[in-house]
């Protein structure tokens, strides 16, 4: 009899690309991928914050390179993956969040969620499907949102972005599968980071928080680096076309 072998969660020699990377859960998503040994490149739109980040990880010992980018410059976007690509892992972290009522919703705030939420994410996948399909198979990893998948108050249109990016994930998973590129999701529930502090201060926010996650906290960053590097790894092969919800049961009803 032979035992079966673990598949490694490692990612020596592997090359992986992190737009939003350089603070809060897309930092530590770039740091989990290079940890695990991947050599990470991070991007954001503030040139300091990137460097920032990308000093601590060279002083950590990581493999990491920045970049500033506004990923809803399509063009600029696609020159990125032609200058440094191509990528065995994409981790997309970018996003923003402008809550108010349905009702109060303006088209400025509709248009500016969806160009990065949904329309930045599509094409940052497709670039790096492309180059994924050259380089015989990847992981594309989209940190979505537990409001992917249920409504929130305040959220309509944070909604609507997040079940979009679910939706396009299962449509190229189907359409990248033959070439070996796997497409998923994490969908956080509400994460202890700086842009988050003023739902936190809220009272009546943080009490509906507390009744709707199961476990007896909230999330930190911490909670989503394990989950990234079992996506970017061989030990997810066989798993696309789906999301891990580290959302503390908060879905579960």
């Amino acid at each position: 009899m032979t035992l079966p072998r673990t598949p490694s969660f490692k990612l020596d020699g592997k090359r992986a690309f992190v737009p939003g990377g350089s603070r809060g859960i897309g930092l530590a998503c770039a740091t989990a991928l290079a940890e695990a040994g991947a050599e990470v490149l991070i991007a954001a739109r503030s040139s300091n914050q990137v460097d920032a980040a990308v000093e601590q990880m060279l002083q950590a010992d990581y493999s990491a390179t920045g970049l500033a980018l506004d990923v809803t410059d399509l063009d600029a976007v696609k020159t990125t993956f032609s200058d440094h690509g191509p990528f065995d892992i994409l981790c997309n972290s970018a996003g923003l969040a402008r809550h108010s009522k349905a009702v109060e919703t303006t088209p400025d705030d509709f248009d500016a969620v969806v160009a990065l939420n949904l329309k930045a994410a599509y094409f940052l996948a497709q670039q790096a499907a492309i180059g994924m399909k050259a380089r015989g198979g990847g992981s594309i990893i989209q940190i979505s949102s537990q409001m992917g998948h249920v409504g929130g108050q305040d959220r309509a249109v944070y909604s609507a972005t997040k079940h979009g990016v679910e939706g396009f994930n299962k449509a190229m998973a189907i359409e990248f599968g033959p070439d070996s590129i796997r497409v998923n999701s994490i969908c956080p529930t509400f994460i202890l980071t700086p842009l988050t502090e003023a739902t936190f201060a809220d009272p009546a926010k943080r009490a509906w928080i507390d009744e709707k996650i199961k476990l007896p906290r909230v999330g930190v960053v911490e909670d989503i680096m394990g989950a990234v590097v079992y996506l970017a790894s061989d030990a997810s092969s066989l798993v696309t076309g789906t999301s891990i919800l580290v959302d503390g049961g908060w879905t579960a009803g």
